[in-house]
């Protein structure tokens, strides 16, 4: 059995999630979508309401990123701004109607470029890589960063 270079590994898994992110923003492209803001559209269809803080949890992106990403489509008519009931410094983001109405288009796009990302691999298939990148992803999470600048630094003396 040939070795497994994890540098080819890390390099293909890179390659495949650039890819799969160019060809749902080229999707997304021609509905008016520019590359994060479905991510954001579809947290509000999840739950709307949330506040900008609220949102960049939940998506891990940084303040500043999602109240730019948010003033766009506000400006695309797809998102309104609303002070908070208990506190009007707090606003509330909620989608708009044509924001409603686009949520079909961006879970459509969503699910194309699934099917052609999947394309050739049975469930069983799905399924494992769906555990392995979940454990990847557990690997990389922040939680775990500490203890790996720890193991960093132990290795640098």
């Amino acid at each position: 059995m040939a070795k497994v270079d994890p540098g080819t590994t890390m390099s293909r898994l890179h390659s495949a999630a650039r890819l799969a992110r160019t060809a749902l923003a080229a999707r997304l492209l021609a509905h008016g979508f520019y590359a994060g803001q479905d991510q954001i559209m579809l947290a509000l269809d999840r739950e709307n309401g949330q506040t900008p803080g609220t949102l960049a949890d939940r998506l891990g992106v940084r303040p500043p990123t999602i109240t730019k990403t948010i003033n766009r489509l506000q400006a695309q008519g797809f998102l309104e701004k609303r002070a908070s009931n208990s506190d009007a410094r707090q606003a509330h983001i909620f989608l708009t109607e044509g924001g409603r109405e686009t949520i079909q288009a961006i879970k459509k796009s969503v699910r194309k470029t699934e099917k052609q990302a999947f394309k050739g691999l049975d469930k069983k298939d799905q399924k494992t890589l769906s555990k392995l990148l979940s454990r990847i992803e557990g690997n990389l999470s922040d939680d775990r960063l500490a203890f790996v600048e720890e193991d960093d630094a132990d290795t640098e003396e």
